[in-house]
């Protein structure tokens, strides 16, 4: 028998339902959750009954609630920070109570990566000496020798590049490091305490890696051994990146903060088992075209497909034709087409990834226990009949037919083919103002500001770049993408071409890994020459984080009201996210982000005009310098290697000074410091008591916001810098703090008092009530415009609660557990939407949030709603998922909505106020922590 038969501990499961022939028909995601399901079935928790369910998937998809217990959970410090200031609040709670307040601890092992605390203060070395470089050594091609590092980061002199010693001390990411450790010392005093603290959480400190790149390299097991067991990893964390480990053929997606901690507590993911998109590649990559051609194509082709809130899983024969770092870049997309995880099975390639990480023993095992349990797919044999809920139409994607594109100028899905970027460009200057255009009127589209920089004169247009940033989000996972950029750079380089030295130019690798590499195979220098400087690790440009442009480029941008771009290899570009005076910005694949930076302007066609002139004084063309697939592949392989690895996981395991010197309490509750401004103890667990409250029907609510559609939860939530007239600056200056000492949003998110003054803050947030965009509403009663913090803290004075009115695709974009909890804080009791992003509808109700959709066809439009009625909402004794609810209007109206509870855990759920209330609560009934599976079903009738 094979092992999954010994995991099974119900005879009737191995007995009778169980059959290979029952397997081999599920897709290998759904197989995941079967041994998933199998090995934790103990008739309480995880019962026969669901795994017959997930069993029977053709029949019970889209149907059977299933709950799911990954291997373990991941976060990133933005998120991380509030969930482990919450664990630590909860163990307040339960001191106050009586009980013993180190019982809280995650029982999912927990992996707190700090990678999002980066800020890019320096982008650009000041001058140095030239005594402090010194000549290099001759070496083979005519470039520079290898450089000598500090800790993770190659110094090098960026005017010389030559080897910099200690006496140059002005290397980019040196600089922007230590900034770093200084500005979030208090954060991490915190995150040391956690780890010492609580059972079961590893934190990863900073300027190792990115979480994602931290994930892939360093923790991924795909099959982990725990007490004598082996089984599939699996992971669900709170970074959106979270699916590319699905590229690996380990099971992985992201969610909300408030999700990770029930997860950690020991709660399953409980989800309606999904339907299985198969998608079927054929064909061979085109060797003009990059990983990131083929994700935007996939993307496209599955956002048009329809499939949100589905899994997607890969087969057919171009699937071979991937590499695992092409697969993983892949599987990083699917929240732009709403799947919930893009799933590429385990095969040969996948193995021959895991040899440069994993030894012989263990990857023998691998093999072993996968092929044991059905879980490794081989294109060598006859093909399972696996049964998907349905085959992608057309029938194949052909990957030999993925052209070059870019993704903007304001959303990700808008994809640019690059044969036609410059017409396309030109188009959006003419179209009115929308979701790409920007309408500039024709006399005014040939403006140029002439400007000067550093003493020497330049000229702005319509669609110079002024950003260019390869960025840790999403490429450098791939090494053929990077080194693609890199090998574009050195020979853009030798034919003497340069970036204007006014362009924001950066370079973010994920991990030490990727300097590694990038340096080894000799193109970091010539990065560097262009102005791709290494800032250093972690999220920059990405989440706002990028340092202000120059004023002369700012103001020459104001004076023509212009058009500027910014370009970045990430996965997320909303307007104004990058800077809020560069209006069109662009994804593109790193390459093309040093093309585009090289040439200045997105009004370039590649293939007719040149990108410069050489040091001769001849036109140098796009097709000239861009080197081949077999260049790159051969450079790959003979610079990544498994000495990468090992070294890397080397400097994870040792850490770095400035952290293992960080001294921290050593006591079981946290000692929290009341003149802290980045870590508060949140007022979530007020007024705790072991009985479940009765319901609380809304009574005369006031809309706090009228907002229409896709408002996404960079809109809810921020995530950049603190603006100066915000209201969460105003808080810090209270608090005598300067506005150098603002840090940034994602950084003081353990404070609930800067976040919830924070939440709806955004510049570009469109409120109906005031009719542009502005982080401002209206105070129904008194008529005044207020900011949404001061119009809310006035309402909560006056006691009357609110809900939020809003369009289609409510929530949309990121996981942030703060998109649910500054809502809540707020005083927000409902949101009434005609639809929603389907984890954010479960970030709600995890705050005790009731998420109400219209009915089909219904809109606030159409019933004629101002959002200055007062609205009123019944709550019957007993609720029950998706039942129907009647609104009530101060106007003497009403209208039905639907309560989107998908499940009664889900109504559970709320009628304790939300899940970290609801955990509360169980540790007091139960005196200890509860096993696994108690906390959720002990309450259900």
């Amino acid at each position: 028998s094979s092992s999954i038969h010994h995991q099974c501990k119900s005879e009737s499961l191995t007995g009778q339902s169980l059959t290979w022939f029952n397997v081999y028909r599920l897709p290998l995601s759904i197989r995941v959750f079967l041994e998933a399901a199998i090995r934790n079935c103990d008739g309480f928790y995880t019962t026969e009954g669901d795994v017959e369910n997930i069993l029977d998937w053709q029949q019970q998809q889209d149907k059977a609630e299933v709950p799911f217990t990954p291997a373990r959970v991941l976060l990133q410090d933005f998120t991380g920070i509030p969930a482990m200031v919450d664990l630590a609040a909860m163990r307040d709670a339960v001191a106050k109570h009586g009980e013993d307040p180190s019982l809280v601890n995650p029982k999912c092992p927990t992996d707190l990566i700090v990678d999002h605390s980066l800020q890019i203060d320096f982008s650009q070395q000041g001058s140095c000496s030239k005594a402090a470089c010194s000549d290099p050594p001759a070496s083979s091609g005519g470039r520079p020798a290898a450089v000598q590092q500090i800790e993770n980061t190659p110094l090098l002199c960026p005017f010389h590049l030559k080897p910099v010693f200690f006496i140059c001390r002005t290397e980019t990411a040196v600089k922007n490091q230590e900034m770093e450790l200084i500005r979030n010392k208090e954060r991490l005093q915190f995150f040391k305490w956690c780890s010492k603290a609580f059972k079961n959480v590893n934190v990863v400190p900073p300027d190792v890696g990115a979480v994602h790149q931290v994930n892939l390299e360093y923790l991924s097991r795909v099959a982990q051994v725990s007490d004598g067991v082996i089984y599939p990893d699996s992971v669900v964390g709170t970074d959106s990146h979270t699916t590319m480990i699905n590229g690996l053929g380990i099971l992985g997606w992201g969610v909300g903060g408030i999700e990770s901690e029930a997860v950690m507590l020991g709660q399953p993911v409980s989800l309606t088992l999904p339907q299985v998109v198969g998608c079927k590649l054929v064909g061979s990559i085109n060797p003009l075209s990059t990983s990131i051609d083929i994700v935007l194509g996939i993307t496209k082709h599955l956002r048009q497909a329809g499939i949100a809130g589905r899994f997607v899983e890969f087969f057919g024969p171009g699937v071979s034709q991937l590499s695992a770092p092409d697969r993983t870049t892949i599987a990083n997309m699917c929240p732009e087409y709403n799947a919930t995880v893009s799933f590429f099975p385990i095969d040969r390639v996948t193995l021959k990834h895991f040899k440069k990480t994993s030894d012989h023993e263990k990857l023998e095992l691998m093999e072993s226990y996968m092929k044991a349990v059905k879980l490794f797919r081989s294109y060598e044999e006859p093909p399972e009949d696996v049964q998907y809920s349905e085959v992608n139409s057309p029938k194949s994607i052909n990957l030999s037919s993925m052209v070059p594109h870019v993704s903007g100028p304001k959303r990700p899905q808008d994809r640019v083919a690059v044969s036609n970027m410059k017409a396309d460009f030109q188009s959006c200057l003419e179209e009115k103002v929308g979701f790409k255009g920007f309408h500039i009127s024709k006399e005014k589209q040939e403006t140029r500001v002439p400007f000067l920089h550093c003493g020497q004169e330049y000229q702005l247009v319509h669609g110079s770049v002024v950003i260019a940033a390869v960025i840790s989000c999403t490429n450098n996972c791939n090494p053929s993408v990077m080194l693609t950029a890199g090998l574009l750079a050195k020979k853009a380089v030798e034919a003497g071409l340069t970036v204007k030295p006014y362009i924001r130019t950066s370079l973010a690798p994920g991990s030490g890994m990727v300097t590694h590499y990038l340096n080894s195979s000799g193109v970091l220098p010539y990065f560097s020459q262009l102005g791709f400087q290494v800032i250093g690790y972690g999220c920059a440009t990405c989440v706002g984080n990028t340092a202000p442009l120059p004023d002369a480029v700012v103001d020459a941008i104001k004076q023509g009201d212009l058009v500027t771009c910014g370009l970045l290899s990430g996965n997320r570009h909303f307007e104004g996210r990058l800077c809020d005076c560069v209006r069109a910005n662009y994804l593109a694949s790193p390459p093309l982000v040093v093309a585009y930076a090289i040439a200045g302007t997105v009004g370039i066609d590649f293939e007719k005009e040149p990108l410069g002139l050489s040091s001769s004084g001849k036109e140098v063309y796009l097709s000239d310098i861009w080197p081949s697939r077999e260049e790159v592949q051969q450079t790959e392989e003979d610079t990544v290697i498994s000495s990468v690895f090992k070294d890397l996981r080397g400097r994870m395991e040792k850490g770095n000074t400035f952290w293992n010197n960080i001294e921290s309490p050593d006591s079981v509750v946290f000692p929290w410091d009341p003149k802290s401004t980045y870590i508060r103890c949140p007022p979530f667990f007020s007024n705790l008591s072991k009985e479940l409250p009765a319901p609380q029907s809304i009574e005369n609510a006031h809309a706090l916001l009228f907002l229409g559609d896709k408002v996404s939860t960079d809109h809810i939530s921020p995530a950049g810098s603190i603006a100066r007239a915000s209201t969460a600056a105003k808080y810090l200056q209270s608090r005598r703090l300067t506005p150098r000492e603002f840090n940034s949003y994602g950084a003081r998110r353990g404070n609930d008092a800067v976040m919830t003054r924070g939440t709806f803050a955004s510049i570009k947030l469109l409120n109906r009530f005031i009719g542009k965009p502005s982080p401002k509403t209206l105070h129904i009663p008194s008529g005044q415009t207020l900011d949404v913090f001061e119009a809310a803290d006035r309402y909560q004075r006056d006691g009357v609660p609110l809900v939020i009115l809003a369009g289609k695709e409510y929530g949309s974009g990121n996981s942030r557990d703060w998109v649910a909890k500054g809502p809540y804080l707020l005083g927000v009791r409902a949101v009434i939407a005609e639809s929603f992003e389907k984890l954010h509808k479960s970030q709600l109700v995890g705050m005790g949030i009731m998420p109400l959709q219209f009915l089909p066809g219904q809109s606030a439009d159409s019933l004629e709603l101002s959002g200055k009625e007062r609205f009123s909402i019944v709550l019957p004794e007993s609720l029950s998922p998706r039942q129907q609810l009647t609104v009530k209007t101060s106007k003497g109206t009403s209208f039905s909505v639907t309560a989107l509870f998908d499940s009664q855990i889900d109504v559970i759920i709320f009628q304790h106020g939300g899940l970290l209330r609801y955990v509360a609560q169980t540790f007091l009934r139960s005196g200890s922590q509860p096993r696994a599976g108690a906390a959720e079903r002990a309450p259900c009738p």
